[in-house]
């Protein structure tokens, strides 16, 4: 098998490239008995009212495999993270870390802060998870202790303004916000913006169920009205947060005896919670703090600071290899959307010079289409208006993704990126997929769904050892109670390509 990695040449790049955009406008050459398989499967009748779109090119030559509607328009749900991945790591590169600093906004004299002392977040999506920096607030308190500060005559300010615009990406429904696979997308993140419900049912029935909240001080207050009802009867359990609201509301009803359920929902302020923690620390530190806990959000900051701010102490994220790494294979939105963001905040995001407001969101698609604009993706063949594929209003070609795919391929993280991709029957959001076939271990590529969406885009070695670059998109597709589910019908064809000799 050869290495992915061979494809580091520029001049070798642009004839590749070339051939994938003459292939994709010619009649492509395909493969017949490849063609005939994968049109029987997408011709069910089932699929009737689906659509289809499939584009594969070899890696090798820039033939072009197969075609189906390549060249329209569809939702790659979370394959979006595929563009958010080539931007982050051209623009910010693979090393790169995110800081998160304390800020004094006043001097220091005596051991005594006379200001506010700024936690100033950069957009780390990581902090605060348990395999990276699970006592973040601590490492600060105790930088900020060694410079012998004993005392803040001030308030504390949880500033997220470094990230200008809405906590939310454009596009997403406001069903989807009190999840945590929709949780915030903020400049001050900690424990990946979630928090699990536990319900416990009660002793007796009648009595009102346990709600309990893991971390507890997230600020969140909890109306419960989730009553214990007899042992053996249905659950009914429904946990509800209207979009920007502090208030869980849980009610319905929980069986006596029942395991105890888990849920993982948003949090309502991210940088709320994260500045709760640090008062915690500094307290832990025996650190005292004179004023309040206050919380500034954009447009109250807008990203600027204090002029005789000083940087007192700071953390660092993963390299950002790492984030995407940890992103892609468990498709995590929150971690692609805030690098997608740390872009559009950063000053190394090429951008024209504008009059109006402009958001980091859109400052940061701004330098996608003009990345894709070098690698040769049409401007009409991607719709993109956040960073994680949530949004409905996002739209790709397959084309448009097996392009993108093929530039990747040719990059020096190119090893970097496939390895971040799930991989079939491995690991990620592949791990129980196409498990027994030749495309497990093989597949390396990102997953996508939501309500009638479902996507595969990523690279494949066939059995006559040919590296190829696949897409295959499947809308509108409603199945039947006793169909396939729909990863596996898209499933099938990605084992049709690992099955593939060089004789077709």
């Amino acid at each position: 098998m050869k290495p992915f990695s061979r494809f580091t040449h520029n001049k070798f790049v642009s004839i590749l490239l070339m051939a994938v955009s003459l292939a994709a406008t010619a009649t492509p050459p395909v493969t017949t008995a490849l063609a005939a398989r994968i049109d029987a499967h997408i011709g069910e009748p089932r699929f009737a009212a689906a659509d289809w779109g499939i584009a594969v090119v070899s890696l090798d030559d820039g033939r072009t495999l197969y075609t189906h509607r390549a060249d329209h328009l569809l939702q790659p749900a979370s394959t979006a993270k595929l563009f958010t991945a080539a931007l982050a790591l051209s623009t910010l590169g693979p090393d790169y870390r995110m800081p998160t600093r304390l800020l004094a906004g006043g001097a220091i004299v005596n051991g005594r802060l006379d200001g506010p002392l700024i936690l100033y977040g950069m957009g780390d999506p990581t902090l605060g998870t348990a395999d990276t920096s699970a006592d973040w607030a601590d490492q600060l308190a105790s930088q900020l202790a060694a410079r012998g500060v004993r005392r803040i005559h001030g308030n504390v300010i949880a500033d997220d303004s470094y990230f200008r615009g809405p906590l939310t990406g454009s596009g997403w429904e406001a069903g989807d916000l009190q999840s945590a696979f929709a949780a915030p997308a903020s400049a001050l993140s900690v424990n990946e913006n979630s928090v699990r419900v536990t319900v416990t049912p009660a002793a007796r029935a009648g009595q009102l169920a346990d709600v309990t909240l893991d971390p507890a001080d997230v600020g969140l207050q909890v109306e419960n009205a989730l009553l214990t009802i007899p042992a053996r009867t249905p659950d009914d359990i429904s946990l509800y947060r209207a979009p920007g609201a502090t208030t869980l509301q849980a009610f319905g009803s929980v069986a006596m005896g029942a395991s105890p359920r888990h849920y993982s929902l948003s949090l309502p302020d991210p940088a709320a919670s994260a500045g709760a923690q640090l008062l915690q620390a500094l307290r832990h530190r025996h650190i005292q703090v004179d004023g309040k806990l206050l919380v500034r959000h954009w447009p109250q900051g807008d990203g600027s600071l204090p002029a005789d701010a000083s940087v007192v102490a700071e953390v660092f994220s993963p390299p950002l290899g790492e984030i995407l790494h940890r992103g892609l294979k468990r498709s995590q939105n929150l971690y692609l959307q805030n690098l997608l963001l740390a872009v559009g905040a950063s000053p190394l995001a090429d951008a024209p010079a504008s009059s109006g407001f402009v958001s980091s969101e859109q400052r940061a698609i701004g330098a996608l289409h003009r990345l894709l604009d070098k690698i040769g993706v049409p401007r009409s063949a991607s719709v993109l208006v956040e960073g994680s594929g949530l949004a409905r209003r996002d739209l790709a070609t397959p084309n448009a993704l097996v392009r993108l795919l093929v530039y990747l391929a040719a990059q020096p993280q190119a090893a970097l990126l496939r390895e971040s991709l799930p991989i079939a029957g491995v690991d990620g959001s592949l791990a129980w997929r196409m498990r027994g076939t030749a495309a497990q271990g093989n597949v390396h590529a990102k997953t996508g769904s939501m309500a009638y969406v479902q996507c595969l885009a990523g690279y494949v070695t066939s059995a006559g050892g040919e590296r190829l670059a696949f897409a295959i998109m499947l809308n509108n597709y409603v199945p039947a109670p006793d169909a396939p589910r729909p990863s596996a019908e898209v499933d099938a064809i990605a084992v049709m390509l690992a099955n593939l000799t060089s004789g077709g």
